[in-house]
């Protein structure tokens, strides 16, 4: 599996929820913190990555639906590579990408660099 190429096709293939918060994160609009999209760690690809924080935001849709072992798992495995993983809803990103972004933020303040 090229993982470049997955990436590629995943950033392409966004979902309406990832581009509204891409357009939030993106070129270091939020508190100057730098993201990246579609980040591959390990076997996992990881929606918004903030490498100097080490926080990852993941944005959860129908497809998460019954998958929260999956998803439990998936966010142990990534938090031993160091991250914190961050999960919001779709629908909450669209009802309130400010105050969704205002809370990443928060997070990543609190985080020691």
């Amino acid at each position: 599996m090229d993982k470049t190429a997955v990436a590629r096709r995943l950033r392409r293939g966004q979902t309406l929820a990832e581009k509204v918060l891409w357009n939030l994160v993106r070129n270091r609009r939020l508190g100057g913190y730098r993201f990246l999209r579609q980040v591959p760690i390990d076997r996992y690809f990881a929606d918004f990555v903030c490498e100097a924080a080490k926080v990852i935001v993941e944005l959860d849709g129908p497809v998460h639906e019954g998958r929260e072992d999956y998803d439990d798992r998936r966010t142990e495995a990534l938090a031993l590579f160091g991250y914190l993983v961050l999960r919001f809803r779709n629908e909450r990103v669209l009802a309130d990408p400010g105050g969704t972004a205002d809370e990443i933020l928060a997070v990543l303040r609190s985080v020691r660099l």
